[in-house]
């Protein structure tokens, strides 16, 4: 088959890949669309302390159903599925104690095993979700980073009109935007690039400036209580130290952001008594695409409208050009007809 392989840091080539096979409760999918992610470009940079080159990568990914293995018997061929890409081992601490999520032992397609920039890929069969009727391959995509926002969100237990401050509107962000707007909050997003506010604003969100007068203007807003919720989704070591103000006495921080290996996070210590305030950790997702793919169907979510549709024979050049200039590209999806 062909594929879009990552060769090494900075090396990326269209080629051939061994065309998998499904096993017992495996199933062949035919990819048709796979977006890219932060994850996808630390692969290129040479930053993801996970990959092994060659690799093909791409977790965002809905496909058809090619074949399916012996033991699976609820899915059809030609049927157009989303790929939820965490697989836990069901072992460990973590899994026994029924978060999988934070498997110790968890292997990511399209970081530990091959991904969705090819033509087809295998994928566990319980790892599978139907898309809805009307949902298109390239929107139908979105549905695992839009599992990240619900999970959070949950994490959260985000209240009706509850004041709701999400720091970056990236992909992420939006996704936290458009489900925590899905829940019935207000919605306040605050990032360092006016282009990325004018994305969050279209969605529904009310906007702030991340800059040195967030905090005032922040209070202005909240009679100089802070927010009661505080989604951290910039990866930013500052902005996630910025959250103890940044909150409300008695509120709760999510946060979702990524900072590399080793990085030390500091807090005021007596914020932890004064404000006993809860600070929480997201990660990736717990059952949460059926929602995800729900809120795709009936419209909740709308920020597909803002990605950038290539073809996944451009990956190598679009990988290069996002690498150069990062802003260049707010959300890329790769699609195959």
């Amino acid at each position: 088959m062909k594929a879009a392989i990552f060769d090494a840091p900075h090396i990326m080539r269209v080629g051939p890949w061994d065309q998998p096979k499904p096993g017992p409760n495996e199933v062949l999918i035919s990819v048709r669309a796979t977006g890219i992610c932060a994850g996808d470009l630390h692969i290129y940079l040479g930053k993801s302390p996970y990959a092994r080159y060659p690799i093909i990568g791409g977790h965002e990914i809905c496909g058809s159903v090619q074949a399916v293995g012996s033991g699976v018997t609820d899915l059809k061929s030609g049927q157009l599925v989303v790929v939820e890409p965490f697989l836990s081992c069901g072992r460990c601490y973590p899994c026994r104690a029924g978060k999988p999520n934070c498997c110790a032992n968890m292997e990511i397609i399209g970081v530990h095993r091959a991904g969705g920039y090819a033509e087809f890929l295998v994928v566990p069969a319980s790892h599978l979700y139907a898309v809805p009727e009307g949902v298109s391959p390239f929107w139908a995509s979105f549905a695992e980073p839009v599992t990240i926002g619900v999970h959070a969100c949950r994490r959260a237990q985000i209240k009706h009109h509850e004041f709701v401050l999400i720091l970056g509107c990236g992909p992420i962000g939006l996704a936290l935007i458009e489900v925590a707007l899905a829940f019935g909050a207000r919605v306040v997003a605050a990032d360092v690039l006016e282009s990325r506010l004018d994305t969050a604003r279209l969605l529904g969100a009310e906007i702030l400036k991340a800059d040195e007068q967030l905090l005032d203007r922040l209070l202005e807003q909240t009679n100089q209580e802070g927010a009661p919720v505080v989604m951290e989704a910039t990866g930013n070591a500052k902005a996630m130290e910025s959250t103890a103000s940044l909150v409300a006495a008695g509120g709760r921080i999510i946060i979702v952001g990524l900072v590399a290996q080793g990085v030390q996070i500091q807090f005021p210590g007596l914020d932890f008594t004064r404000k006993e305030m809860t600070i929480l950790g997201s990660r990736t997702e717990m059952n949460c695409f059926p929602e995800a793919l729900k809120l795709l169907a009936v419209g909740k979510v709308q920020y597909p409208k803002f990605a950038t549709e290539f073809d996944l024979w451009s990956a190598p050049e679009v990988f290069s050009r996002i690498a150069q200039d990062p802003g260049s590209v707010h959300k890329g999806v790769f699609v195959r007809d």
